[in-house]
């Protein structure tokens, strides 16, 4: 019997013929069933190798999307609001960074709507990712909630997460998509507003007006509720059911803020959702722009780890080994992640993302190396080791005592190409 591939991933290794990603690269999970055994729903590829993120973006461009059209779409959802009697009729949630700044601002300064801006901490923010958020509330002029969940609790959930799943940023990812709703329904705000759509990622969904509720989303980590068929001590966290943590000394308590609203809160609410990125055209690197114009963002004074660009994911401590980790697991790293975005978007050719790859992609987070491997209470060595653990066969191999891709993405293209 054959053995199956490391997290379910496809057994031959392609790349997209636009835009270069590869087809290991998971779309959205279900982070809440999310142990050492799930098995990942990889990015789809036609029978050209075109990805279906390319497919998604490049309708932004064709013509055959009415942004006039889409826009009045978003002015009516707007004028719906607009009278909603206390002091916000929405809430946009974010870290400061361009794309919450370019949202919130553009929702309260062209369309006129009044948000609440809400920031689940990250876990150790960057000098430059809170003067960004500074700026985001002195300069962008908002009203702020920063909330900070419990140190111990966090750092625990991190560790986890990292050991059992080589996912050390899954417990902000958890904590941030719940928070947003969380916030909506105690201050009674009946909109919320997420940026780009999932799709723009590559992730198929129903509805690309808003997050889905239970039963009619076809991609599970898209749902507003994706534990109604879950009992509480099972749905997982850092990769560990509730249980496992219950037994080791924390409380039911402790977990409360990583947990989703319930949806039968927010259908009694009527609260809606809605993306963005759907009624307006949503270019990241258009984002980072109009942020630096109007809530005074600024970029890294550097080139990140890992990637070219200094703009993207600036915030937090973590941001670096949460592509590293990614990278390791199915060889999408995070050069990948950002050159593939701009090619979509046009802004670099196919060829100069490549070589950007070829270049950056994979390059080990040392600059907040130190500060990391603290939080999480492990070496540099042990940190080695585990990714080893998770590195799949049929992706990675050694040679010369050193780890390379099987098939990396410029000999994939000079093979294939004739």
């Amino acid at each position: 019997m054959k053995k199956e591939n490391k997290f379910g991933l496809p057994s031959e290794i392609k790349y997209c013929s636009k835009c270069n990603v590869i087809n290991q690269r998971p779309t959205s999970t279900n982070e809440y069933l999310h142990d050492k055994f799930t098995k990942q729903i990889p990015i789809e590829f036609d029978e050209n190798n075109v990805c279906y993120a390319c497919k998604t973006v490049e309708k932004k461009w064709d013509g055959k999307i009415d942004w006039r059209e889409r826009e009045k779409e978003l002015i009516e959802l707007c004028k719906k609001y607009k009278n909603f009697k206390g002091p916000y009729n929405c809430i946009v949630g974010g870290s400061g960074g361009k794309d919450s700044a370019f949202q919130s601002h553009i929702l309260k300064y062209k369309y006129g709507m009044r948000p609440l801006t809400v920031t689940w901490t990250p876990h150790m923010y960057t000098d430059i990712g809170w003067k960004n958020h500074r700026n985001w509330i002195d300069v962008g002029g908002f009203d702020n909630y920063l909330f900070t969940p419990n140190g111990k609790v966090h750092r625990y959930l991190t560790r986890r997460a990292l050991i059992n799943i080589l996912h050390p940023f899954q417990p902000f990812i958890l904590g941030q998509k719940s928070f947003i709703p969380q916030m909506a329904y105690k201050f009674k705000i009946p909109l919320i507003f997420y940026g780009e759509t999932p799709s723009d990622y590559g992730t198929k969904i129903v509805n690309e007006k808003q997050f889905s509720n239970k039963n009619e989303d076809s991609h599970p980590g898209f749902t507003l509720d994706p534990v109604s068929s879950i009992k509480t001590e099972n749905i997982k966290l850092g990769g560990d059911p509730i249980s496992y943590h219950l037994d080791n000394g924390y409380s039911l308590d402790d977990m409360q803020p990583y947990l989703p609203l319930d949806i039968n809160k927010i259908e009694e609410s009527k609260i809606e959702t809605k993306f963005l990125g759907y009624y307006l055209k949503w270019v990241p690197q258009e984002n980072f722009y109009y942020a630096v114009d109007n809530t005074g963002f600024q970029p890294n004074e550097k080139r990140i780890d890992g990637t070219y660009q200094k703009y993207a994911s600036i915030d937090d401590k973590t941001d670096g080994f949460f592509y590293y980790t990614s990278y390791i697991k199915f060889g999408y790293g995070r050069a990948m992640s950002d050159s593939t975005m701009e090619v979509r978007n046009g802004h670099i050719t196919k060829e100069e993302g490549l070589g950007l790859i070829k270049q950056f992609d994979g390059e080990f987070p040392k600059t907040y190396e130190k500060e990391f491997l603290e939080y999480v209470s492990i070496t540099r060595e042990e940190f080695d080791n585990l990714c080893d653990k998770f590195r799949p066969e049929h992706i990675w191999e050694k040679k010369s005592n050193r780890w390379e891709m099987k098939k990396t993405p410029w000999e994939y293209f000079e093979k294939n190409i004739k």
